[in-house]
């Protein structure tokens, strides 16, 4: 176990009888995972149940706050395999780390090993991007997600930790709109029903509300979007902070920079701020979810495409690039993304991204004259 050491020093002693928690002995606990199709329960077992039963963190997480959203949704057995799991806080990653180690490792198919995860901002480093056909590629999207330190996630924070980052998000903001990105922030509650649909925000999933993050919806809930349209910063949604960069004209190379210059320049602020982004040695960074672990970015590309999704390899070849593809409201669009988030550096996963769908339109023009595709599919990365 990778903080054996020092998890004795963690554990409060008696933490169930200081948040006055009535419950039976593990074994009586244990949930039912027959149907669950979820990482954790596939991983679970009653002797890793029991291992975490007493633990809890000083935020006051225990484990069921951990697997509660796997236990609520079982998962579909179809499509890609969920984690099943929530951090409450940071310290969750440390204190449950027998369990998340797996999970991790799971989901994103990297072992965690003591080397710290490669990371590497230089968006010039990218080649390509910037040269998607467009009749096939129709927008892009670059995203990351962001933990701010001494507070609990948001599944497991309070109101005034809510309203506190809150304040700490207009601080930071205020100086990436004086260093040559004006934008304004909007709380949400303040937000008209035409900006709404603008920003494509939605009442609180079935999910966000059953895992937590919609408590007190929608207080200390804030965007911040920049005047010329670039960058949109959510604040207190389903992580702390969350950078979008979105482009119509599918330029990939320009919503990565994007993201890599003002997430560099929001570090460094909240950094002065006396609160930096959660870093841990072994994962990178973390959020609520594990997901999202090692860089919390996320690359997607809306892709027309006819034929290649009726293709009977299409599953194998999205595994052998490493990316995932999954159906739109529109029967010819689909959204292509990267699969994990760590392992893999920054303009690594974003280059995934990029061959990816190069790859993919190739094949889409193959099958659209009639010819085969078998020479084109990848070797197993």
């Amino acid at each position: 176990m990778r903080y054996r050491p020092i998890l004795e020093s963690l554990v409060p002693p008696d933490p169930m009888s200081q948040f006055h928690l009535k419950r039976g002995s593990p074994d009586e606990e244990f949930p039912d995972l027959c149907r669950n199709s979820t990482w954790m329960g596939r991983i679970l077992t009653p002797a890793m149940y029991r291992r975490q039963f007493h633990r809890c963190t000083h935020s006051g997480v225990i484990f069921d706050d951990v697997i509660r959203p796997g236990l609520e949704e079982p998962g579909d057995r179809s499509g890609p395999v969920s984690v099943g799991c929530v951090a409450g806080d940071a310290q969750s990653y440390i204190l449950f780390c027998d369990f998340f180690d797996r999970v991790i490792e799971a989901h994103h198919e990297h072992k965690i090993t003591s080397q710290t995860p490669e990371s590497d901002f230089n968006y010039d480093n990218l080649k390509g991007g910037g040269d998607l056909d467009k009749s096939y590629a129709v927008r892009c999207e670059a995203s990351v997600v962001r933990g701010v330190d001494d507070f609990c996630f948001p599944t497991h924070c309070s109101r005034g930790e809510r309203r506190h980052l809150l304040s700490l998000a207009r601080r930071a903001l205020q100086r990436l709109n004086d260093d040559e990105l004006p934008g304004q922030l909007f709380l949400l509650e303040e937000l008209n029903p035409e900006q709404k649909r603008e920003l494509n925000l939605n009442p609180p999933s079935s999910s966000q509300l059953r895992i937590g993050v919609a408590r007190d919806w929608p207080d200390s809930r804030a965007v911040w979007v920049s005047k010329d349209g670039s960058l949109v910063v959510w604040v207190n949604m389903e992580d702390h902070l969350r950078l979008v960069s979105t482009r119509d004209d599918a330029n990939i190379a320009e919503a990565f920079k994007c993201i890599c210059i003002n997430l560099q320049k929001l570090e460094d602020f909240y950094r002065e701020l006396r609160h930096p982004f959660i870093w841990k040695q072994q994962l990178g960074w973390v959020t609520s979810s594990p997901a999202d672990v090692g860089t919390g970015l996320r690359i997607r590309v809306h892709l027309r495409l006819q034929h290649l999704p009726q293709h009977k390899r299409l599953q194998d070849i999205l595994k052998r690039l490493r990316i995932r593809m999954d159906k739109t409201e529109s029967p010819a669009l689909y959204h292509v993304s990267n699969m994990a988030t760590f392992g893999v550096s920054e303009v690594g996963l974003t280059q995934l991204v990029v061959d990816g769908v190069k790859l993919l339109i190739a094949m889409e023009k193959r099958l659209k004259d009639g010819r085969d595709i078998d020479e084109l599919v990848p070797t197993q990365k």
